[in-house]
């Protein structure tokens, strides 16, 4: 079972005439922010991790105040402890795989650092491979380099936008496998950002539908997705790619 977290996101913000109002809660598990292209999802994980500074908004992991734009308050990216895997995974390429993974950890003596990298290599199905460079790696193995990467200053939450977009269908499948395992063997809560509604099935304990900037609904996924009288979540359901 994954550690309990308490997320609770509100947040306002306009970009490009583009404007988010989201509000949810997020308690443990993998929670899936789900909603066609365009609907803010990505925008929505930007604002948590700090790359985005809302106009307005409060942000709490685990009664931890992340963001309070009454107060004043708006804790750096580094500060929050959060875990990001980007969509294109945004690995250095000059770097060694073994290097990307260890970029984050700070503070630890050289032979826990080395322990704990390693570690992670071995969860995700790279031992051997630290010495390659990202070039010399497949989309999937690129995204378990990223995957660990996020894991490694152990955050308290990781946020994954569309961390399967890049590459196959039949990797997709084993990598979704692979990311549930992964939540199981560490408990790290996780957002998970995707308009497919396959992986909302297969990974998602909790939905978060966001569509046009706003949350549409939230819920238990079985529940929310069982419900065809939704229009909305009829037509996601009838549309999403699987």
């Amino acid at each position: 079972m994954g550690r309990r977290v308490s997320v609770s996101v509100s947040a306002r913000l306009e970009v490009d005439s583009f404007r988010l109002d989201v509000s949810f809660d997020a308690h443990r598990g993998i929670t899936a922010l789900f909603g066609p292209s365009g609907a803010g999802k990505t925008l929505t994980l930007r604002t948590i991790a700090g790359l985005t500074v809302p106009d307005s908004g409060r942000i709490e992991l685990d009664g931890r105040v992340l963001l309070d734009t009454q107060r004043a308050i708006n804790l750096p990216p580094r500060a929050r402890n959060i875990g990001y895997v980007f969509q294109q995974y945004a690995l250095f390429p000059h770097l060694s795989v073994f290097r990307n993974v260890g970029f984050g950890i700070r503070g630890l003596p050289a032979e826990e650092g080395r322990e704990r990298i390693g570690r992670l290599l071995e969860l995700v199905g790279l031992e051997g491979l630290g010495k390659r460079r990202p070039t010399q790696l497949s989309g999937g193995q690129q995204q378990r380099v990223a995957l660990a990467r996020a894991l490694a200053t152990h955050p308290e939450l990781l946020l994954l936008d569309e961390p399967f977009a890049a590459v196959d269908l039949r990797v997709r499948r084993r990598l979704r496998a692979e990311l549930r395992r992964i939540h199981d063997v560490t408990g790290t809560p996780m957002l998970l950002v995707t308009h497919d509604v396959t992986e909302v099935r297969q990974l998602a304990d909790s939905l978060v539908l966001i569509d046009g900037g706003r949350v549409h609904r939230s819920g238990p996924t079985a529940a929310l997705l069982a419900d065809r009288s939704d229009p909305l979540i009829s037509e996601f359901l009838d549309e999403s790619v699987t």
